[in-house]
């Protein structure tokens, strides 16, 4: 089941001024499934924090559809199982935590008991539960972000969206956040995020989806857009004699040694395998074979820089 459905969303801003018309989304379809954590990555500027508003109909979109939970956007009840961390979030700073969270939940249709109770639960869960009766203007970044997470939870939502949840907190806070949202996938529901903390997204994230100026340009598994075909990391014992890299060479098999790696660029399988038995002919032990991956940041850093060469 898709929990989001975008289907050829386009948001152009100005419109009527040819000049000062800005196109935040360009022909953007994608399906989020049920209980999974959805990353969306981009650089700035490039519609993340604009698709999330037309899904939530802050913004409206120019042509296009989409659906949240099953049903069009838009639709009361469907929002209401959602909850919604904006990035850059204020709270009044007079209030306290607890307050904060209250006044949320009376939003949410929550009262007495089974409200205090939920706020509870929430400080507790984003490890705020000593800090619920200090004023928000006393509150550290990393403190806003924990309760701001608190908040988008309070209604107990089946889809959570997160704008940059992880921004300003400390590394142990920010593990915090991946273990929170790791459970709550585990429960059932479905995060969306948007984030700029590629390494953070690579530990948790199912899926992702890149967007470039507007328009979707890849979109996978993290292991999917990782693993580079034609690349291999062969774990090998000792150095590869001399004499068969130049052998290599002039078969166009890429080749280097760093250590007890030998990294093989090939064309297909069957040269992999050619060169595996060029290595045991020269009597070079061989304790691994593997695709090479790329980390999901150089991997983000290439395609970007293609794009723009493009």
């Amino acid at each position: 089941m898709s929990i989001i459905h975008a289907d050829g969303i386009t948001k152009v801003f100005n419109p009527r001024k040819k000049n000062a018309a800005v196109t935040a989304l360009s022909n953007l379809s994608l399906d989020v499934r049920e209980g999974e954590i959805f990353g969306l990555l981009g650089p700035n500027g490039a519609g993340k924090t604009t698709f999330i508003k037309v899904l939530l109909e802050i913004v409206f979109p120019t042509a296009g559809s989409a659906e949240l939970l099953g049903a069009p956007i838009g639709n009361a009840a469907a929002k209401a199982r959602v909850g919604y961390l904006p990035e850059n979030h204020r709270y009044p700073d007079f209030l306290t935590g607890a307050q904060v969270l209250r006044y949320f939940g009376r939003l949410s249709g929550l009262a007495g008991n089974a409200l205090e109770q939920r706020v509870t639960d929430r400080l507790k869960l984003v490890d705020m539960a000593d800090w619920h009766k200090t004023k928000i203007r006393k509150y550290s970044k990393g403190m806003m972000q924990r309760i701001g997470l608190a908040q988008a939870l309070i209604n107990d939502p089946q889809l959570v969206v997160l704008d940059e949840p992880t921004d300003g907190v400390d590394p142990l806070g920010r593990k915090e956040i991946r273990d929170l949202l790791v459970r709550l996938r585990d429960e059932g529901k479905t995060v969306f995020l948007n984030s700029h903390l590629l390494s953070e997204v690579e530990m948790i994230c199912d899926r992702v989806a890149i967007l470039n100026k507007g328009k979707l340009i890849r979109i996978g598994t993290v292991p999917e857009l990782t693993t580079q075909d034609d690349v291999y990391h062969v774990g090998v014992e000792g150095t590869v004699p001399a004499a068969l890299l130049t052998e290599w060479e002039a078969t166009r098999v890429r080749a280097t040694q760093e250590g007890d790696v030998l990294s093989l660029g090939v064309e297909d399988a069957a040269a992999l395998n050619a060169a595996i038995d060029r290595l045991r002919a020269h009597g070079v032990l061989i304790t691994s074979i593997s695709r090479k991956r790329q980390s999901l940041e150089d991997m983000f850093i290439d395609v970007i820089s293609r794009e723009a060469e493009a």
